[in-house]
């Protein structure tokens, strides 16, 4: 028989290797150690919730997605060995979830402090965004910014993108609650900025 070998991708593996719990019902014997709710009784910062959706470059929505955030608490201080001020309390600032069947994804956390980026200058708050999905054997890495912060302008690492497309990376804040909302594209007109790092 000859012809050309049919394509195939890896995954999906989210759901029964990293995400055991599945709209809150464990579907597993051992339990989630990460999940979308990153915030502790002593976490320090304003609490918040950010939603979203991720699609392809036709508009539909995808599944199975793989979403990872780490961020600073509300002070700007990161829960990792490098950072000698880092927080005394239990907030590690990591999160996991697993985009559902119309692709949307949440997190609950607190809303990031500044943080120091290259030559020591402060950054904009922002949230670190490390994205697996089937079909990419490398993960992509973006950002999440905040649409009410008037500190973004001088962001030095947002200043990296060009202007038309900042705005792929910054959440809309809801106006009565303290809920994020923004959409990733995987491609297209109006693609997701995707740092290479």
């Amino acid at each position: 028989m000859s012809g050309t070998t049919p394509s195939q991708t890896i995954g999906p593996f989210a759901a029964p290797c990293l995400t055991p719990n599945e709209n809150g019902k464990t579907n597993y014997a051992w339990p989630q150690l990460v999940n979308g709710d990153l915030v502790t009784t002593d976490a320090v910062g304003e609490r918040i919730r950010i939603e979203g959706r991720m699609f392809d470059g036709e508009g539909a929505p995808i599944d199975g997605i793989l979403f990872e955030i780490w961020q600073a608490d509300g002070q700007g201080r990161f829960a990792h060995p490098r950072d000698p001020r880092r927080p005394n309390s239990s907030f590690k600032g990591f999160g996991r979830v697993e985009s559902d069947m119309s692709g949307c994804f949440a997190f609950d956390t607190v809303k990031p402090g500044r943080v120091a980026g290259p030559n020591g200058e402060m950054q904009a708050p922002h949230i670190l965004v490390a994205i697996h999905m089937r079909g990419i054997l490398t993960h992509l890495f973006t950002r999440i910014y905040f649409s009410d912060e008037a500190c973004n302008a001088a962001d030095p690492i947002l200043k990296l993108v060009p202007a038309d497309r900042r705005d792929t990376l910054i959440a809309t804040r809801d106006a009565k609650n303290p809920l994020y909302r923004i959409d990733f594209r995987i491609q297209g007109d109006r693609e997701t900025v995707f740092f290479d790092i």
